[in-house]
């Protein structure tokens, strides 16, 4: 049984509909028509024998199986724009939209001030920021490229680790000088803690020493929140203590309106990756964002290789 070629055109053309979650927002990207786009997505559903959209007058939405199949099309989508960019004679000139997801307090806080200078050079490339302290499916939403500071876990995700994250337990002086300048994790039980909620234990604060080892504490909290943002002001008014990472509170440091507060204990750090999908092939306007973070956050004044 001779097996026909797969539709890769109706594929890209599902994929590049379901990121936008428009018809008509794909044909304008595109440049294609909407009767075009709206053909190519019905041509692929007949040709599987299922709904991939579901489509009412107000909403378009993915089907169960056109979930499924979403990441493979994405691929398509994909490895297609980054063969024909790197085939093409237009690819010595980067243009076209990137996707970016990056962590809120950090895009803000220090990523923000680095992308001028990349957007003198490549004035051609869109940049589309998505900030949020969620961790998104980068395949299945459509990123090109995601900055995580974490701990990664295993995946198919092609991760560059560009330096290490201090995480440091600060105040302000004035808050240390009426609290107390603790030399002991459990001497915390006496502090008002400002609790940053988005990590993987929040309101537990581990500590590590060269020669006593690990302590676990949970400060009573003064505030909770799951923005990190929150917290610098809080600490500065001499309202409490808080662990930060070090990009947040670097030049409060330096300017001694905050200090590290029980400097023998070490919070256990965490890393900066730069996050990519797995391809072997990448559009020339992604790799040019990619150099230009390599080389900007790698170099960061609070940055620790």
């Amino acid at each position: 049984m001779t097996r026909r070629l797969p539709d890769l055109e109706a594929w890209a053309i599902f994929a590049k509909v379901a990121e936008l979650g428009s018809f008509a927002r794909a044909a304008q990207e595109l440049g294609l028509s909407n009767p075009t786009v709206s053909k190519a997505v019905a041509r692929l559903e007949a040709r599987l024998g299922v709904a991939l959209l579901a489509r009412t007058s107000r909403r378009l939405s993915l089907t169960d199986s056109g979930r499924g199949a979403l990441e493979r099309a994405t691929r398509i989508l994909r490895e297609g724009e980054a063969a024909e960019d790197e085939a093409a004679e237009q690819s010595t000139i980067p243009r076209g939209r990137v996707r970016i997801s990056a962590p809120l307090s950090f895009g803000i806080g220090y990523m923000a001030a680095t992308l001028p200078s990349f957007m003198t050079a490549y004035p051609d490339v869109m940049l589309d920021f998505a900030l949020s302290d969620r961790q998104v499916d980068l395949v299945a939403d459509g990123f090109d490229l995601a900055l995580r500071i974490a701990r990664l876990e295993d995946s198919s995700l092609i991760a560059r680790r560009l330096c290490t994250v201090r995480l440091l337990l600060v105040a302000s002086p004035a808050y240390l000088n009426a609290h107390g300048r603790t030399t002991h994790p459990a001497q915390l039980a006496g502090h008002r803690a400002l609790i940053y909620t988005g990590g993987a234990s929040p309101g537990i604060w581990r500590f590590t020493h060269p020669q006593f080892g690990e302590e676990t504490v949970q400060p009573p909290p003064q505030m909770w929140t799951d923005n990190a943002d929150m917290v610098t002001p809080a600490l500065i008014a001499g309202q409490g203590i808080g662990i930060q990472p070090e990009f947040l509170v670097w030049q409060e440091l330096r300017e001694g309106r905050l200090e590290i507060a029980m400097p023998e204990w070490a919070v256990p750090p965490l890393a900066l990756h730069l996050v990519m999908p797995s391809s072997s092939l990448r559009p020339l306007r992604v790799q040019v964002v990619i150099d230009h973070l390599v080389a900007t956050l790698s170099s960061a004044p609070w940055a620790a290789h």
